[in-house]
């Protein structure tokens, strides 16, 4: 948690014989030594996704499936997923993940491995395909596209045979990534299972001979098979210093962090008369600070209803909140305000592009900032570059007072974003005093705002 401020030898050659002689897998002697893949960098910059439930529970009023449901039931009557589009732009969302299949087995495109699909369905005289229209929604609004494909199936006769399932499953998945663009990410999981043991091995080998770029989100139990772990909670809450490197069983694995949160308290799918479960845009704006603030990545759950429209209240609320967060983080007192200095203005232009390196084999450095006039603030954001690695071990932001300087926030982990909230201080000077570092620092951006009461007044309103 912050603390926020007020007002050579045998021996080593055998070491070093085992260090070239180790699996890939256990290489890495240290945290340190862990970097992320080109994707991982690339995915982690998109920051915020959604993921979109819609299926029989939609026309049903449930959350989870058995799958006993009529593919009857599934009618939308004015399906149109570049409305969902819109409002997810709005928000400032730059991928969306749909649940082509849930639980219950209902698949939303028309899969030749069952009937129990979109095809057996009134919509559009079996003739539709939701994953093909919103595939194309999105790429149309120039947003990223991914699925989940739940392992669990509660309609399918093959589950209680596991071979005849695994196949099942693969042939499911094979349709999915050859027929549908490359995917940005694909999410997994082991939900349910009913004592079914997944082949995790065999559906990751199968997703990147078609896919080998997609990003797998799983939780930490599948560390091996994944890219990205989940947050561990469904409250879109990071609650713990956030580092990208994770162990488990020995394996030490760059894992980047997603909190995955409902819209609506606790309701996946669409449910009728749901306006009071919706969320605030001041809840909304803590979330935000609570997961990309901390370093991860915000996957946010909207649900379209009985139309195949996001209801009216979501679709402004997502306006609302993507209107919050730039009045929050769009003006970025820094680059107004701070004197050029050469050696780090890659750090203070506002372009995450640049960024600024401590000399070579440091483990201490300062970032300092003079100010043309003082200037009022509340809020500090950090961004480390990854692509070497996680270096900063500790920090502190601080400003000069006069006679000495006073720390601000002082921590640990900075990773990918980090936003820090204090009370007002007006200064001259600032500085990010890196106190230790496993190497050299790398920052990209060091911000400053004044986002101010009355930014949150005003969004605790809605």
């Amino acid at each position: 948690m912050s603390r926020v401020f007020g007002p050579t030898s045998v021996v080593a050659g055998f070491l070093l014989l085992l260090y070239f002689t180790a699996t890939p897998a256990t290489r890495a002697q240290n945290f340190t030594d862990i970097k992320p893949s080109p994707q991982q960098v690339e995915w982690q910059d998109l920051e915020f996704g959604v993921i979109i439930h819609f299926g029989t529970n939609t026309f049903l009023d449930r959350e989870w499936g058995d799958g006993t449901a009529s593919p009857q039931v599934f009618a939308p009557t004015q399906f149109d997923p570049e409305q969902w589009m819109r409002a997810i732009k709005a928000a400032g969302a730059k991928y969306v993940v749909l649940v082509a299949k849930h639980h219950d087995g209902f698949c939303l495109w028309p899969t030749a491995q069952t009937d129990y699909s979109v095809k057996s369905s009134a919509w559009e005289n079996g003739n539709g395909d939701v994953v093909r229209q919103v595939s194309a929604a999105a790429r149309k609004f120039g947003l990223g596209f991914g699925v989940y494909l739940s392992p669990w199936d509660r309609h399918e006769p093959k589950y209680n045979n596991s071979a005849e399932y695994d196949n099942y499953y693969m042939a499911e998945l094979d349709e999915l990534t050859t027929s549908y663009g490359n995917f940005v990410e694909f999410w997994l999981d082991g939900a349910g299972s009913a004592g079914h043991v997944y082949n995790f091995p065999r559906i990751i080998e199968g997703l990147r001979v078609n896919q080998p770029n997609t990003l797998v989100f799983a939780d930490a139990a599948l560390l091996e098979y994944a890219d990205i772990r989940w947050a561990g909670n469904e409250d879109g809450t990071i609650p713990y210093e956030n580092w990208n490197v994770l162990d488990r069983h020995g394996y030490l694995r760059w894992r980047p962090v997603e909190a995955d949160t409902p819209l609506h308290k606790k309701h996946w799918f669409w449910h009728p008369n749901d306006e009071a479960a919706l969320k605030s845009v001041a809840e909304l704006l803590t979330t935000y600070d609570e997961t990309i603030g901390h370093g991860g990545q915000l996957m946010l759950g909207l649900a379209p209803d009985r139309r195949g429209l996001l209801p009216d209240a979501d679709v402004k609320r997502l306006e609302e909140f993507g209107a919050a967060i730039r009045k929050s983080y769009g003006e970025n007192l820094m680059v107004k305000n701070h004197t050029p200095s050469g050696a780090t203005e890659a750090a203070l232009d506002g372009n995450p592009d640049t960024f600024w390196s401590a000399p070579a084999g440091s483990h201490h450095a300062m970032l300092e900032v003079s100010f043309t006039k003082p200037v009022t603030f509340d809020h500090t954001l950090l961004m480390e570059w990854l692509n070497d690695g996680q270096h900063v071990e500790r920090f502190r932001v601080e400003v000069w007072t006069g006679n000495r300087w006073r720390p601000l926030v002082e921590d640990s982990a900075i990773g990918h974003k980090r936003i820090d909230t204090f009370p007002p201080v007006t200064a001259s000077r600032v500085r990010l005093n890196i106190l230790s570092s496993s190497a050299e620092a790398h920052i990209r951006e060091f911000q400053m705002f004044n986002v101010g009461s009355a930014i949150r007044a005003t969004a605790a309103a809605y």
